[in-house]
């Protein structure tokens, strides 16, 4: 590398983030918009957690994995949505370059122990439909609190050398990044350096650690799937295929936003499609995921709306009480 060209490099201290700057006129929309599916999402999450967590009916391997999900699921939006918020309405959109590492990483931490903790999931399912007499043996509290430390270890330690790598790029003067968080591929645009090892690892990575929890759910719901068919009663099929169907609904809208985020071939690749698809994963699935799983398990709905009716009453006492003061 020449001198000249050494010097039209510059050290970046910080990064802008652009958010959604080709909407100008829609700015506080987008805030509201975004502030309302936040709390949305803080709320139903937290709510499940609390639930589960309260109330002794609920204490079973699938609502532990529930609760741990919605935890999961809580942490994932808090690491983008309050800077996206901040970009929209305040003009914030300042972020430091340790900052921006360590939202990246997180976000991707978060990512893949969502992968695990849904294989696990998976797991449960399978034992229970499958396997119902040791149900109890062998999905015991050990196992699965195995599991559940099993899911974050791996989703924590897999962004290590994409981050390590990230950290290390040179980057061209140009400092904007052309998203609403500090996403690697948007990144990988605007540095000067060579990005193909962290190109090639995303993909051995992505591949490793994303299809191979796929393929052990795809495996987990091929027994499932066999196992209801050869249940006699329409209503025992019906009653089976409902233990698992938020699952599997949850596990299609992730895995689909996902993989569309980070594994689309380079010819078909464009920042606005990438800025949609995770939009979709940030926002939407954490706010589908409560609704999914609380309409669909009748003991869950019941808890969730006794738990909602006594805030309610609470509230409206604790008010009541205030105004007569």
């Amino acid at each position: 590398m020449g001198e000249m060209e050494k010097k039209n490099y510059t050290k970046i201290t910080d990064f802008i983030i652009l958010g959604f700057f080709e909407l100008p006129e829609m700015q506080s929309l987008l805030f509201l918009l975004f502030l309302i599916i936040y709390l949305m999402c803080l709320t139903g999450n937290l709510l499940i957690v609390v639930t589960v967590s309260s109330d002794s009916h609920l204490h079973s391997p699938m609502f532990f994995f529930l609760s741990n999900l919605s935890f999961l699921e809580i942490c994932s939006m808090t690491v983008t949505m309050p800077k996206l918020l901040a970009v929209l309405i305040a003009q914030n959109k300042t972020i430091s370059f340790m900052q921006c590492m360590m939202q990246m990483y997180l976000f991707l931490a978060c990512t893949a122990a969502e992968f695990y903790l849904l294989t696990a999931m998976a797991y449960d399912r399978y034992v229970a439909i499958c396997n119902p007499l040791h149900y109890v043996m062998i999905v015991n509290r050990k196992v699965c609190i195995i599991l559940v430390i099993v899911s974050w270890m791996i989703g924590f330690l897999e962004p290590v050398p994409h981050v390590t790598l990230m950290s290390q790029l040179s980057f061209c003067s140009s400092n904007e990044i052309n998203h609403f968080f500090c996403d690697i591929t948007a990144l990988m645009t605007l540095s000067c350096s060579g990005t193909s090892v962290i190109e090639t690892i995303t993909y051995i990575e992505g591949g490793i650690l994303g299809f191979i929890p796929l393929i052990l759910t795809i495996t987990s719901y091929v027994y499932i799937i066999s196992a209801i068919l050869k249940i006699c009663s329409a209503q025992g099929r019906q009653k089976a295929f409902s233990t698992c169907s938020s699952h599997l609904t949850v596990v299609l809208l992730f895995y689909g936003t996902s993989f569309g985020v980070y594994l689309i071939p380079k010819p078909a690749y464009s920042m606005d499609l990438n800025k949609l698809l995770t939009v979709l994963y940030i926002s939407a699935i954490p706010l589908l995921n409560p609704l999914i799983y609380s309409l669909r398990n009748k003991e869950l709905k019941r808890t969730l709306w006794k738990a909602t009716r006594k805030t309610i009453k609470c509230c409206t006492r604790h008010l009541s009480a205030a105004f007569q003061q």
